[in-house]
């Protein structure tokens, strides 16, 4: 994982956009949770821009993380390591507890990637327990994104 801005490996995930219009109610959820995913993450692992200002963001695959890029130009270029640290940051900060024993998460907490997505914990064991209930702890840090966001809009 934190070889791949080193090595510029960017796979695209899906070639029309993430946000095409969905057929099913499936599809609908998984444009729902792409939204919610790129709001917490804010700015392109290239550029550092705001998503957004260059159109609808593009969703790719970083080892294996699925995040999201400014527009298709950047799938060319190579992600900048201190981007990548800010949103590794936002979604640590939008996520703020561990989803399982409820509590803040530490300054430097460990981390797992389940389903594309990454997903904090306050120490290892936590880890473990995620990966085998990810449906439930994906919801539950989806919710926890949802409320910072909120939170965020109601400060401005």
């Amino acid at each position: 994982m934190k070889n791949a801005w080193m090595t510029g490996l960017i796979v695209l995930v899906a070639a029309t956009g993430s946000f095409a219009h969905a057929e099913d109610a499936t599809e609908r959820e998984q444009v729902r949770r792409d939204r919610l995913h790129a709001a917490v993450q804010d700015i392109c692992p290239v550029t550092g821009q705001k998503l957004g200002t260059h159109g609808e963001p593009i969703k790719v695959k970083i080892g294996k993380e699925e995040i999201f890029l400014c527009c298709r130009g950047c799938l060319k270029k190579q992600v900048d390591r201190k981007h990548w640290a800010t949103i590794h940051a936002n979604f640590a900060k939008a996520q703020g507890i561990c989803p399982i024993m409820k509590k803040e998460l530490p300054k430097q907490p460990k981390w797992t990637v389940v389903d594309g997505q990454i997903v904090y914990v306050c120490c290892p064991p936590c880890t473990q327990k995620i990966e085998a209930d990810s449906e439930t702890y994906l919801k539950k840090i989806d919710e926890l994104y949802t409320a910072s966001l909120r939170a965020k809009s109601n400060r401005r």
